[in-house]
This record gives C-alpha cells, structure tokens and sequence, in this order.
C-alpha cells in the first residue's frame, strides 16, 4: 500500500492493516525528524481511507479528487506565519461535523501540530475527545514534548524512525544521480530523505568545508584563512555547516581528543551567532581558535 515510501516498514505494515480491516483510529500522531516521511505517510493513508474501492486502485472517484487537491472530505492545515492559531482549529472544527460528501470518511492532516499555540491545542482536544465517528485527524510532528499530555493520550502515537544511510544511498542513486555519497555527506541528512533532497545541490560546497578541517592541524593560519573562504560567504547556511563540521570533528576525535575541544569552539561560536555577535569575527576567532587547539 505503501510501496513508495522509504522506512519505517513496521508502521506502514500497521497502518495498511488498520486501513484494509476498516479499523483505523480517530487519531493518530506522527512524530519523527523533519523530511522523514511523516507528511507523505499521513497523506497516502488519508487517500486510502477515503478510497471507495480499495481493492481496484486509485481510480474511483475518491481517488481521483484526491489526487487533484479537491477532495471535500480532507483537509491539510499549516502554520499560518510561525504558529497554528486557534481560529484554525475552531474552523476545523466546523467543518469536521459536517457529514461526508464523497466518501464514507473525512480524515483532516494537522501539518507542524507542534506549532500550534496552548490555545489552539486545548480547544483541539475537545474533538479528540468526541471525535465524529466518520473522522480521522492525523497530527503531525518534530517535537512530541510540544504537545499537552493530554493531547497525546487520545492519540495513537507513532515514532517515526530514522531512515538507513543505505536506503538514502540508494534511493539519492536511483533518482539523482548521486553515485559517490561519502559516510560523513550522508550523516548529515540525519536519516531524513528530505533533508538528503533539500543538500542534493551543495555537495561539492560541503567538501570544501571538509577540505578546511583536513586541514586544520596541516597548515599555517593563513592558508586555512585562504581555505576557508566558502565559509565566510554561507551567513544564510551557517548553521547547518556548523552542524557538518561538527559530524567531521568528532569522525577526528575518535582518533585524537583535542577535536572534541574543537565541538566545544564551535558550539560556542553558535551560541554567539544566535546572539548576534559580528559574522566575520566569529568565523575568524573559530578558526583561530581550533587552529591552535590543534597545532
């Protein structure tokens, strides 16, 4: 049923079941790292659900409104700006009450439920607490400390788990054309083939920082100054560098400890970036500082 979509096998196997047996829950929880598969899961579900003749595909009439975005009987909510508001919920609550038109079920995604404010979720819980009995409201999540306890405990939670490097591998081979992924490129998709998806481009700007770091304790200052120039020009990608850096340092301190005071240096240089601290000084004082950690 779920054919296309990478991992988490176990909980693609209990929710065809739950599907086919017409004994899904009201409502569920996914909850995983972003780009895992939480959102393309939830949404393959919610056209099964919907599906009037499962067994003959996706082509009753179910399907094929669901395919073009116009189904009545489903609805995706998203943050509006950096929050879900309560206004959203209370409309969601409207129009859950509201018999089926198409099928003989309504499922309703909450995308980034995490982000909905404590208001939005205590007037949220009063549906999942008496939900109709022809709705599914599927919440998904990064964050399962985000939601109120009470929020959880009428919701099936899944955990969805990291996806393997060689599944990543496999499938970055397969549909684009990424046949020489290093280990170190591939722990920084940390398991998400969305995020793999989203660094498909800047494979070759994430080997110049590893040139930097290979470099490190080989040369004077200067010339790990003049490497590092891809550096001073990633202001809008910092963060998630620092993060690759961090993934190279420690591949280094297995072998030598004073890289792990060089994760130190640069948690510390985040700290300050989020401060505000001036770029170009923090990435020279970084610099200077692993560099003489390590000379």
């Amino acid at each position: 049923m779920f054919e296309k979509i990478i991992g988490n096998d176990p909980i693609k196997e209990m929710l065809s079941k739950a599907i086919e047996n017409g004994t899904t829950s009201h409502s569920y929880l996914f909850v995983g790292t972003q780009g895992i598969g939480k959102k393309m899961l939830a949404t393959e579900s919610a056209k099964k659900i919907l599906c009037l003749e499962k067994e003959q595909g996706n082509h009753c009439k179910s399907c094929v409104e669901f395919e073009s975005n116009n189904h009545p009987d489903f609805m995706c909510i998203e943050p509006e700006g950096n929050s879900i508001k309560i206004e959203q919920i209370r409309f969601l609550q409207k129009k859950i009450q509201e018999k089926p038109i198409i099928s003989n079920q309504k499922v309703y995604l909450i995308n980034d439920a995490d982000a909905m404010t404590l208001e939005a979720q205590n007037c949220l819980l009063k549906t999942l607490e008496e939900p109709p009995e022809f709705a599914t409201i599927i919440l998904i999540g990064s964050n399962e400390n985000a939601f109120l306890s009470t929020i959880k405990s009428r919701c099936m939670i899944f955990h969805f788990q990291p996806i393997e490097n060689e599944k990543i591998k496999q499938y970055m081979e397969t549909n684009y054309g990424m046949n020489h992924l290093t280990q170190n490129y591939l722990s920084m998709f940390q398991g998400s083939i969305g995020k793999a998806i989203a660094l498909k481009d800047k494979q070759a700007e994430y080997d110049k920082i590893e040139n930097i770091i290979e470099n490190l304790s080989r040369q004077d200052l200067l010339s790990v100054l003049q490497l590092a120039e891809p550096l001073y020009k990633a202001k809008e990608e910092i963060f998630e560098i620092l993060e690759y850096i961090n993934i190279l340092l420690l591949n280094h301190a297995k072998e030598n400890y004073l890289y792990t005071n060089c994760i130190n240096i640069v948690e510390s240089t985040k700290k300050r970036l989020k401060q505000n601290a001036n770029y170009d000084m923090c990435i020279d004082n970084m610099l200077f500082n692993m560099w003489e950690e390590l000379i």
